[in-house]
């Protein structure tokens, strides 16, 4: 079967699932087998918090354990076998594309464990998964797959690719993406979430919580004192001003080109921006698991032209 999957700082995404890209390691079973992933003789809950940021994703086996995760996930959901064969889909940043793209495939081919088939447990059931094949895809670009409808009649419009510890720019002229206009911004939801967190202790003294903050920001429901929500409620829009300004120092403007959103940080910046932004146009792709999906149909399209060859 084909897999998509989204390989984020703060989050892993697949076509059906997102949870957090963090992982803990336990020499023996831990207190609960769900989301435990068992390999290698060692134990792996998955899911618990975030990652450590990495300048390269593959400095460690943490993104290939969490693949192994996700793809367990899928296949439970549709019902297919745990012994089985995989091709997955998964994307880069298109500023980095073709310098991370071999070593990427490489990673989740084998890793440090060059078995095929991987032969794993997850949540105490035993898979047996046949990496077929790994496509990249750029990030961002594939999720247009999905919504061909927004960039229709359009001769040029703005992705921004807004991720845990990136936001990606890319622009598409007539369709087609413009790699010397790419940028990547170091101002993903990672560093929103962390300076409100500053500023609230500072203002308040209270020690507030990842998941609370995106609560409010997400306009959840959220037990919290008043004056923390109206502090984490106003960072949200500095947040967003911030990263408006950074797009606009980078060389686009906002006011002339309409901008796609996407991605975990998509729905707290648009929330965020006011008419007197003047912004041209904006559209927002709330569904955080929208580039996992792109990637699926597209590897879906290149198997039936194959299969049609």
């Amino acid at each position: 079967m084909n897999i998509g999957i989204d390989h984020g700082y703060y989050a892993m995404k697949t076509r059906h699932f997102s949870f957090p890209a963090g992982i803990a390691e336990y020499s023996h079973e831990p207190y609960t087998l769900q989301n435990t992933l068992e390999f290698g003789g060692k134990f792996y809950v998955c899911g618990t918090g975030r990652q450590p940021i990495l300048r390269n994703k593959m400095e460690n086996d943490h993104y290939y354990l969490l693949t192994l995760a996700a793809i367990a996930k899928e296949i439970r959901y549709r019902g297919e076998e745990p012994r089985c064969s995989v091709t997955i889909g998964a994307g880069l940043p298109l500023t980095g594309f073709g310098r991370e793209k071999k070593a990427f495939r490489e990673y989740l081919l084998s890793s440090s464990q060059p078995v095929n088939p991987v032969c794993f447990r997850f949540e105490g059931v035993p898979y047996e998964v046949r990496i077929e094949d790994v496509k990249l895809f750029p990030q961002g670009y594939s999720a247009i797959a999905m919504h061909p409808e927004l960039i229709r009649g359009e001769p040029s419009i703005l992705l921004m690719d807004i991720g845990g510890w990136t936001v990606d720019l890319m622009r598409l002229d007539n369709g087609v993406p413009d790699a010397a206009s790419c940028r990547s911004l170091e101002l993903g939801m990672i560093r929103c979430v962390d300076e409100i967190r500053e500023q609230v202790r500072r203002d308040t003294g209270l020690s507030v919580t990842d998941a609370q903050i995106e609560g409010v920001l997400s306009e959840k429901a959220c037990s919290m004192e008043e004056t923390a929500r109206n502090i984490i409620q106003k960072q949200g829009r500095i947040y967003t001003e911030r990263l408006l300004s950074a797009v606009m120092e980078s060389g686009f403007d906002l006011r002339a080109i309409p901008v796609v959103m996407l991605g975990g940080g998509a729905a707290v910046v648009k929330r965020n921006i006011s008419e007197q932004d003047g912004l041209c146009r904006v559209f927002a792709l709330l569904d955080e698991k929208v580039n996992a999906e792109g990637f699926e149909r597209i590897l879906g399209q290149i198997s039936s032209r194959v299969s049609k060859g």
